[in-house]
């Protein structure tokens, strides 16, 4: 039952902020559906005892594949399903945990909390800029293929 929870709140999650983005109605649903398939991603990572932040690299990643999947069945702006589908994996908990920690000046557990807070950003942000190196490469290599057979 827990998993079910876990999957019903992050597709409104992400859901919910696609509506705060302005995402085209007929998107809501797909960017529910992006934002649960990393949640779940991250969720069954963390279950089996794997690094928090390996877990949200490898979810983040997943997020950017089917966000480009997407953006191409539907013709829509990948933009649209990535920052949605993101959102749920944003440490925004553990960054106010941090400063609260700051705020009553205890100045180790802040820096610990804001340390990993920041890794965890920051393996979104390269799981996301992976998966749009690995689609250009693949996009590349279609090109010249084309082109050689052009010749």
């Amino acid at each position: 039952m827990h998993i079910v929870e876990q999957l019903v709140t992050s597709f409104i999650s992400a859901a919910a902020f696609g509506i705060i983005f302005n995402a085209p109605k007929q998107s809501l649903f797909k960017c529910g559906i992006v934002g649960m398939l990393g949640w779940i991603i991250y969720i069954l990572m963390s279950l089996n005892e794997t690094d928090t932040v390996l877990a949200t690299l490898l979810a983040s990643f997943v997020v950017a594949v089917v966000s480009q999947v997407f953006a191409k069945m539907y013709k829509t702006p990948v933009i649209i399903f990535s920052v949605a589908g993101i959102i749920p994996l944003v440490p925004g908990g553990l960054a106010y945990d941090a400063m609260r920690n700051f705020v009553q000046n205890d100045y180790n557990a802040a820096i610990n909390l804001a340390a990993k807070a920041f890794m965890i950003s920051g393996s979104i942000a390269i799981g996301l800029i992976f998966s749009e190196v690995i689609n250009q490469v693949i996009r590349n290599a279609r090109l010249n293929a084309s082109a050689r057979r052009m010749r």
